[in-house]
């Protein structure tokens, strides 16, 4: 019989919930210990899962409940320090995006784990959906072409961080999405943004990823935009892929549409670009929980020892492109180099 893996989860507030009532339903999964230094929180999660220990003393929660494993889904500020008393204390340690302030913390994290073979896993729970899977077949197939460029829009109303902005808040999700469709990092950033109601709190930003082969993806984040917009547009040179996660059933839709250049011509009159309009197709997309096949795959990775889809590194990687964004801006959205 298969041991059951335990498991405490630290921030209550939020997304912490959703990881507990995942974590909680899963079959190969004990879930111990939930921690908040909110009474009023767990007193409503008790309520809930009565069986659940609740605990508002994170140490206490590392040193006395005999857990496998540990998820944190605290304000970002604390992800570095949570996450390496975690390692430090011998326990497998997942993390939400994104995954540190800094990419030096990152790197003493990743260490960390690596010296002690522990999973480090970062939560970029996007990359576990089924419609992103299904993107990347897509992609891989060679059926939209050679990729031109991509759009992100993350809209809505809130909610608002005190401690990062708007493109360290909701930029990682299609950052993610981005590289995984793409293959590959990226070259160089622009980012330009505006703090419209807390100083020095970006709420509106645009960030420009720059690839080899003059691709490109335009990532528009905003806490100020009056309807909730999730969506994610693929040009191809032969199709086009359109992914909305507000959709509840055809999330992704391909447009048989593109634009030919014309051979040479002598005159501009002779001059014609070629528009081609074909069908649109909606493929089928299996309905599953992402976040609840992200904690399978956090189980898996214990259990079997192996490295996560969504690693430290690939965490590592995704602020590295965030602390350029920042720097970018500082700078009036001047281009930064990124270095591999």
């Amino acid at each position: 019989m298969t041991r059951e893996i335990k498991i405490g989860v630290v921030g209550c507030g939020y997304w912490g919930p959703n990881l507990i009532r995942n974590f909680r339903s899963l079959p190969d999964c004990s879930l111990k210990t939930m921690c908040d230094t909110s009474e009023h929180r767990l007193k409503h999660l008790r309520t809930l899962y009565p069986e659940v220990e609740g605990l508002t003393d994170y140490d206490s929660m590392l040193d006395g409940s005999d857990l496998d494993a540990v998820v944190i889904a605290t304000s970002v500020k604390l992800h570095y320090p949570m996450a390496k008393a975690s390692l430090l204390a011998g326990k497998h340690t997942f993390i939400e995006k994104p995954m540190a302030r800094s990419s030096h913390e990152c790197e003493e994290l990743i260490e960390i784990a690596h010296k002690k073979g522990l999973v480090l896993m970062i939560g970029h729970t996007f990359l576990y959906s089924q419609a992103v899977k299904k993107i990347k077949e897509i992609v891989e197939h060679g059926d939209i072409g050679e990729i031109r460029y991509i759009c992100a829009r993350r809209l809505n109303l809130g909610l608002f961080q005190r401690d990062i902005n708007v493109a360290w808040d909701l930029a990682p999700h299609d950052i993610s999405i981005i590289l995984y469709i793409m293959g590959e990092a990226p070259i160089g950033i622009n980012c330009q943004g505006t703090a419209h109601i807390t100083p020095g709190v970006e709420d509106v930003t645009v960030m420009n990823l720059l690839f080899h082969r003059e691709r490109s993806a335009i990532i528009h984040s905003s806490w100020l935009d009056p309807r909730k917009i999730r969506e994610i547009t693929i040009v191809g040179s032969k199709k086009m892929v359109v992914y909305n996660d507000v959709e509840q059933q055809e999330k992704i839709k391909v447009y048989d549409a593109r634009v030919d250049k014309p051979p040479h011509y002598d005159t501009f009159a002779e001059f014609h670009y070629a528009y081609h309009y074909g069908d649109v197709y909606a493929p089928y997309v299996k309905q599953e929980e992402p976040l609840k096949s992200e904690c399978q795959h956090f189980l898996d990775c214990i259990r079997h020892g192996s490295s996560p889809l969504t690693s430290g590194k690939r965490g590592l990687e995704l602020v590295r492109i965030l602390e350029a964004s920042s720097e970018s801006l500082k700078k009036g959205g001047a281009r930064i180099d990124l270095v591999h």
